[in-house]
């Protein structure tokens, strides 16, 4: 069982940057590979950014590449979301997540934390 705690969310202004935490439980994290997701008021939960957690190799989302980076930390046990240049349309609910895989489709991914909300004014 892996618990998910995310942290760093808040209201930013547009092209602000935000780093949104994410500390798991797993006694061995670096077996899994985490992604972050998220999901906007009356949308689908989509997928943001990923990281295998054994050999470091990233998937990014067309909507964030260049703007957001996505790094771990095995030894903390900690996921980052580095997120530059936000704009409004970023404003969604971020969850964590963790995974057998890297992926980009959210049912590949058992555990997830309880979201934390990113807010872009314009």
């Amino acid at each position: 069982q892996v618990q998910l705690v995310e942290s760093g969310g808040g209201l930013v202004q547009a092209g602000a940057s935000l780093r949104l935490s994410c500390a798991a439980s797993a006694r061995t994290f670096g077996v899994y590979a985490a992604g972050w997701f998220r999901q906007a008021p009356g949308k689908e939960r989509e997928f943001v950014a990923a990281i295998s957690g054994s050999s470091g190799a990233t998937s990014y989302a067309d909507a964030v590449k260049g703007r957001f980076t996505i790094s771990g930390d095995n030894a903390k046990k900690t996921v980052s979301l580095q997120m530059n240049s936000l704009k409004p349309e970023d404003t969604a609910v971020y969850y964590c997540a963790a995974g057998l895989d890297l992926a980009t489709k959210s049912y590949r991914y058992s555990y997830w934390g309880q979201g934390t909300q990113v807010t872009v004014s314009s």
